[in-house]
């Protein structure tokens, strides 16, 4: 049998007005683990949805050769039978369905006419200790942390039986002990013969666990290299990715803050209603004009919650303590009355909650400020269109035009869509929630120096962020967050990545 488990050869796939790839080529061996890399829109994802049968043989050109055969699926479920499964970056569990409910889903183990509960508990078991996630079968989905539920994901592929595994950015929503927990258990399956193909923009952990990478760029396959022949690390990445050098990915800031200060927070708390407790305590901190602020802190230490609670408290909070807004005592009781004053919040989950992605471009930068391509309460066209132009001109976002379906664009470019969005509002404070979650070095790149252009014309920005190095590399101040609270202040230029997590696990 054939040392290569997979062989993608000259695959064309053509989306209307878009050539996602271009006669790529892509080898696996059997038994490593491969990573794909690429900026957003490189066709990472496209490739994969090729090979997993989500776009159907006669929907694309070139062939595909698994296990020494020639193979043509029509959907997903013909590439399950021949042993491939694919995790998605949003996953698809049922959160009102119990562990071992999900795990076999559409494959339920029956005695007869009915279900076999305890047989399908009891193979759920089995299939939890081999991703080594010690949890009850019977818990809900929706009760487990996203770490936890990854791990579901991997043991409901590895319960078809799956020879090769597709990961696409699987640990894009985990924190640090999550990420490295999911990198051991890839080690464990590849001890077990399973080979695995993963999607990371994360390079650090490209770099730990690949044995094999190959770049995408523009639809086309750049190279494919070898840990063990070639010399790799970041900076070859991002060349052979973006197709130049990036020296320094956080660019330089030219710009000092003002002393003037435009957001000042005393004593602020909150209660979930909804979690019956408490999820922020006595915060205080303050932003001034013209500075980024870092707000860092573990996922779920309440950085989320301060940043919605002062937005206009979609979540009905119950809220105490005092907001001074450019000078004046605020209580923000919906996003619109924040944005009115000057507030902006671009969320961590564009998808969900920033974009309306079966919309164009167009109408999603005006969705915020209606009134401003508005005349006599009706939206005049021309001036939408006009506006939607120039933003997609002045943040390069990559598009066949203004009337392109958010859905339709890579994540880097969605995130400037959002930003863009924000910009039309003409805020004063920018809450930026993980402003490149998602997204490649390249538009990483593009978004920091889009917030040093914000700032440089006196916007302010508080950023969110899980990634340390970004937190240190673009903030002027950092305020750290556990429980709930803010745990200290640190200078951005004497900061250290040991710094930040000593605070950010004071419980």
């Amino acid at each position: 049998m054939s040392d290569n488990i997979l062989e993608m050869r000259h695959i064309t796939k053509t989306f209307p007005g878009v050539r996602a790839l271009n006669d790529v080529n892509f080898v696996v061996r059997r038994g490593e683990i491969h990573c794909l890399v690429g900026e957003n829109g490189a066709g990472k994802s496209t490739l994969m949805k090729v090979l997993s049968g989500v776009y159907p043989h006669t929907e694309f050109e070139g062939e595909i050769i698994l296990n020494g055969k020639k193979v043509a699926f029509s959907g997903i479920h013909d590439s399950e039978k021949a042993g491939i499964g694919i995790i998605y970056q949003e996953l698809a569990l049922v959160p009102e369905m119990m562990v071992y409910e999900n795990l076999m889903l559409g494959h339920e183990i029956r005695r007869g006419i009915t279900i076999d509960t305890p047989e399908m508990i009891r193979k759920a078991e089995e299939l939890l200790k081999r991703v080594r996630l010690s949890v009850n079968p019977s818990a809900k989905i929706k009760d487990l942390g996203i770490g936890k539920q990854q791990l579901v994901e991997i043991a409901k592929a590895l319960s078809r039986n799956v020879s090769l595994l597709i990961l696409d950015e699987p640990t894009a929503a985990l924190n640090e002990d999550d990420c490295d927990n999911l990198l051991d258990i890839l080690r464990l399956l590849k001890s077990q013969g399973v080979t695995c193909i993963m999607i990371s923009h994360k390079l650090k952990e490209v770099l730990e666990i690949a044995e094999t990478i190959t770049v995408l760029r523009d639809g086309q396959t750049i190279c494919t290299l070898d840990r063990q022949k070639d010399e790799v690390n970041e900076q070859v990445l991002i060349k052979h990715m973006v197709g130049r050098s990036i020296e320094n990915i956080y660019p330089p800031r030219t710009t000092k803050p003002s002393d003037e200060i435009l957001l000042e927070v005393h004593n602020w708390s909150a209660f979930d209603v909804n979690l019956g407790r408490q999820v922020l305590h006595n915060v205080n901190f303050h932003v001034r004009k013209g500075e980024v602020v870092g707000l860092s802190g573990l996922v779920g230490s309440g950085r989320t919650e301060l940043a919605r609670s002062l937005f206009g408290n979609p979540d009905g909070y119950i809220t105490t303590g005092e907001m001074i807004f450019k000078g004046k005592k605020q209580v923000f009781r919906h996003p619109r009355h924040a944005i009115r004053a000057g507030l902006a919040y671009a969320t961590e989950d564009r998808k969900r909650n920033g974009l309306v992605l079966i919309q164009s471009i167009q109408h999603n930068i005006s969705l915020a400020n209606l009134q401003g391509v508005s005349k006599n309460g009706i939206v005049n066209e021309e001036l939408d269109k006009q506006n939607a132009v120039n933003f997609v001109r002045s943040l390069s976002i990559k598009t066949p035009g203004i009337h392109q379906l958010v859905m339709n664009l890579s994540g880097g470019n969605q995130q400037k869509v959002s930003v863009a969005k924000w910009l039309f509002v003409g805020p004063d404070l920018l809450i930026f929630d993980e402003p490149t979650r998602g997204i490649d070095v390249g538009a990483k790149y593009e978004i920091y120096t889009i917030i040093n252009d914000l700032v440089a014309k006196g916007m302010s920005i508080l950023m969110i962020s899980s990634e340390l190095p970004e937190i240190l590399g673009m903030s002027d101040r950092i305020y750290v967050v556990a429980n709930g609270t803010i745990t200290g202040e640190l200078d951005a230029k004497t900061a250290t990545q040991e710094a930040v997590m000593r605070l950010a696990t004071q419980y």
